[in-house]
């Protein structure tokens, strides 16, 4: 199967929005839905859609099945999945691993590694990759993790970002639109600036979609890296 990441971006929202037939919940079912949060429903929670070898706590996972403290949800390869935390959402590519925890009543996301889009409702969140430990708050947000480094581009919103090789070299980010992807070495004190890779604003759109938003760019005339006018 071809790589997701080297898809163009329009053939990755085409099968984003015809991927129903995998027996999870497709894409239309997301519009009716925030339809319905209008009308004071609840948001339909955990695994939303998907197709390949998707787990939950090493079980195959079904449609709906939610993702609980101490479990992780993991790809295998060419699969992809979209789960719904709460008021967040989270597009797992193929070969992805991310862990809920909890600690003091908080949550915690631990991105053991692959490639997730990740969008955030209200509230400070805490994430944790092999490299870093970053706050959120009111964020979107694509993580590339592996034991090596992390890349990181905050989509949009606000962030705290701690190098585990230097926890007291903190960096804060505020973007609207991409603007200053990093990447965070697991040797490295400091993060450096890279490219914007690998995901789009369509995926951001779909996947707010998901919890009833919209991302803050959407109806702005300011176009993203290959990705269109919203």
């Amino acid at each position: 199967m071809k790589s997701y990441d080297t898809e163009p971006r329009r053939a990755i929202r085409r099968r984003l929005l015809l991927a129903g037939s995998a027996g999870i919940a497709g894409w239309s079912t997301f519009a009716a839905q925030a339809q319905g949060l209008a009308a004071g429903q609840e948001l339909a929670q955990g695994l939303r859609r998907g197709f390949g070898d998707i787990r939950i706590g090493g079980r195959e996972a079904g449609a709906g099945q939610p993702l609980v403290p101490g479990e992780s949800i993991t790809t295998g390869p060419g699969a992809h999945a979209v789960l719904v935390l709460g008021a967040d959402a989270f597009l797992l590519r193929e070969r992805s691993a991310l862990r809920l925890e909890e600690a003091g009543g908080r949550r915690i996301l631990r991105y053991l590694s692959g490639k997730v889009l990740s969008v955030f409702g209200t509230g400070n969140k805490q994430l944790i990759t092999p490299t870093a430990s970053i706050g959120i708050r009111g964020t979107a947000c694509y993580i590339e993790a592996s034991t090596e480094r992390t890349y990181f581009c905050l989509c949009y919103g606000s962030a705290e970002i701690r190098p585990h090789a230097n926890p007291d070299a903190v960096s804060r980010l505020e973007t609207t639109h991409h603007e200053r992807p990093v990447t965070i070495a697991a040797n490295a004190s400091v993060m450096k600036a890279a490219e914007l890779i690998n995901h789009s604003d369509d995926e951001l759109i779909l996947l707010e979609a998901a919890v009833g938003r919209r991302p803050p760019f959407y109806g702005k005339a300011k176009q993203g890296q290959g990705q269109g006018h919203y």
